[in-house]
């Protein structure tokens, strides 16, 4: 059967495959252990949120770099962005070691490249308004580590997330995030505790630097792309609920809107049309909460 060792923090001792039941709770610890790491580096993680908010007002773009599982995890957290908090694309860029061509079938001894990691970022000749979220499980990637310390030299603002105390990458990085999610009960397999780590840690900065930057209003994401059939219904429901309309009147907002749901919602408050909508929004700069706030002033 499977063994938890409590006295190896989470070391696997295989005596039979008979029971894994033991090596499936280890795992779930493992997993929990992770989730008190991001947990246990909050305070980091609002400084990584806020620089990632400020860096975009001001016009720059956002660098998702990495390699082997750490680059998929950040890529994944980057591509969510737009369709969610309705970001442009064109200013969230990844940088995966040797991922190219197929992102999804990694060359594992592209994560050795350091060279590539350095020419790579060069090539973007980052600014002082640019960050970049670089990650990695060990700190150490050579690939990861010279695109982070590159990047710096060229003036931009540097995230580092890494599970490893006193790491390379955190010592590099502007902005550490240090992720203390322990040994990994399969060993070395950072897609796991670390893995989870680094995405609960990726989705808090993204998540938390939208709230800042009014992409998101009462728990709601007011700034949604409806591109499907699932997210048109729901920008209807957040028109809606924002607005205080009824189905049909929050409908007719969102196609005098364009779609656009930010837009929508301020219709429904009162805009006189949707340039009046617009305008406002960018007198806010881009925040619905500042947007509507002023809105429900002017109207009463």
């Amino acid at each position: 059967m499977f063994r938890f060792d409590a006295a190896s923090r989470g070391a696997m001792t295989a005596t039979s495959p008979a029971h894994g039941g033991d090596f499936a709770f280890a795992l779930l610890a493992s997993q929990r252990r992770a989730v008190d790491a991001a947990e246990r580096a909050r305070n980091e993680i609002a400084k990584a949120a806020t620089t990632v908010a400020t860096c975009w007002k001001r016009g720059g773009r956002l660098v998702y770099l990495g390699a082997g599982s750490s680059g998929l995890i950040a890529a994944q957290d980057g591509a969510e962005l737009p369709g969610t908090f309705g970001l442009d694309r064109a200013r969230i860029l990844f940088l995966l070691a040797g991922g190219d061509a197929h992102p999804f079938a990694l060359d594992g001894a592209a994560e050795d490249d350091d060279r590539a990691g350095e020419s790579e970022v060069a090539a973007l000749r980052l600014g002082d308004a640019d960050c970049v979220l670089a990650v990695s499980a060990s700190g150490s990637t050579p690939y990861t580590l010279a695109g982070a310390r590159r990047a710096r030299l060229d003036g931009a603002q540097v995230i580092g997330l890494a599970n490893r105390e006193g790491a390379p990458l955190l010592q590099a990085a502007q902005w550490p995030v240090y992720l203390d999610s322990g040994p990994e009960a399969l060993r070395g397999s950072t897609r796991l505790a670390a893995g989870t780590a680094q995405k609960c840690a990726l989705g808090l900065i993204s998540t938390l630097a939208n709230a800042e930057l009014g992409n998101i209003y009462r728990g709601l994401m007011i700034n949604v792309r409806p591109e499907n059939e699932k997210l048109r219904r729901r920008a209807l429901d957040i028109v809606a609920s924002v607005a205080e309309l009824d189905e049909p009147s929050a409908h007719a907002c969102l196609e005098q809107a364009n779609g656009d749901v930010r837009s929508a919602a301020l219709l429904g408050v009162g805009a006189l049309d949707q340039n009046d909508a617009l305008t406002r929004l960018a007198m806010a700069d881009g925040h619905f909460g500042v947007a509507l706030a002023r809105l429900k002033q002017d109207r009463f």
